[in-house]
């Protein structure tokens, strides 16, 4: 049992930098926060197949959480303890949506996805194992209001990485006092990257516990998963948040891992590897092509068995 659970009641559409918390909490302490979050937007669309008729909120976010002594500059420590799982979730097609907009046409489609005994019913003969993930993490941010659904953004948003699993601790930038946590989005299974923009959709609850790092400012998240060190870049055209991920791994092996600017030179040009984030980008998109990405996000990761 978490020391707080936060009810999916509490999902808002992004990360409002002046919404009330619902809860303030000392980092360091070891207490848990469970965040139930809602698939209700799914199965309305289920229904009508009409994102003009929806009325509940499309990726909503619990909370906010107010995480005592944050300050700007600083570094939340979002610590993935679990994720449950309700018993189905959803995979959807919305016209217009995704890498298979063209293939798939402008008629809609939805699957109602069967999750039992750890795994994914895709298809009648097609099961995959469940690999629970939060697609929606961060804080809020001072100069902007936060969408739940695109871009992703330096202090978090909709990220969709399946690194941000049980096991792993997210690390995201502080820009307002109290940082202001929220999660939502979660994933029973999701391919790296969503082609379709929508992936195995689920409701469920993540429990998570906070750490604060102070003053180490931070440009982008990044995520430890005790076997990988991944960095987020961001940046348009795709080519910076490429360089903008490796810049930042550099900057954590020769700052935390120890190494010298030439055994991290060296290291990253034999085990550091990037690949295409995901499918959000990095800057708000076309109002006329709301779920069309602009700009990229990259991931690179280093194996931490090779720095051992």
């Amino acid at each position: 049992m978490a020391d707080h659970l936060l009810s999916k009641d509490l999902g808002k559409a992004g990360w409002p930098a002046d919404a009330d918390p619902v809860l303030a909490i000392a980092p360091g302490t070891g207490e848990t926060i469970a965040f139930e979050v809602s698939d209700e937007a799914y199965a309305q669309l289920d229904e009508v197949r009409d994102l003009s008729r929806l009325t509940a909120v499309l990726n909503p976010v619990t909370g906010p959480v107010h995480v005592e002594g944050a300050e700007p500059g600083d570094t939340l420590a979002v610590r993935i303890h679990g994720i449950e799982l309700a018993a189905h979730g959803w995979s959807m097609y919305l016209p217009g949506a995704g890498a298979l907009a063209a293939p798939m046409g402008p008629e809609w489609f939805v699957r109602r996805v069967p999750v039992r005994d750890g795994k994914a019913q895709l298809t009648s003969s097609i099961s995959v194992p469940v690999a629970p993930m939060i697609g929606c993490i961060g804080v809020a941010a001072a100069a902007t209001e936060m969408s739940s659904v695109m871009p992703s953004y330096p202090t978090g948003g909709n990220l969709d990485l399946t690194d941000a699993r049980p096991g792993s601790t997210v690390y995201l930038p502080v820009e307002v006092e109290g940082a202001r946590l929220g999660i939502g989005d979660l994933h029973a299974v999701m391919a790296r990257g969503e082609s379709s923009f929508v992936a195995i959709e689920i409701a469920g609850t993540a429990t998570v516990s906070v750490d604060l790092i102070k003053g180490e400012g931070l440009r982008a998240p990044w995520i430890d998963t005790g076997e990988e060190i991944v960095c987020v870049g961001l940046g348009d055209p795709v080519q910076d948040s490429i360089v903008n991920a490796y810049e930042d791994l550099f900057a954590r092996l020769t700052r935390h891992e120890g190494l010298t600017k030439g055994d991290a030179y060296v290291v990253m040009s034999a085990a550091a590897h990037t690949e295409l984030g995901g499918p959000t980008g990095s800057v708000a998109p076309d109002p006329l092509h709301p779920f069309r990405a602009r700009g990229a996000v990259t991931l690179a990761r280093i194996a931490r068995s090779v720095l051992r």
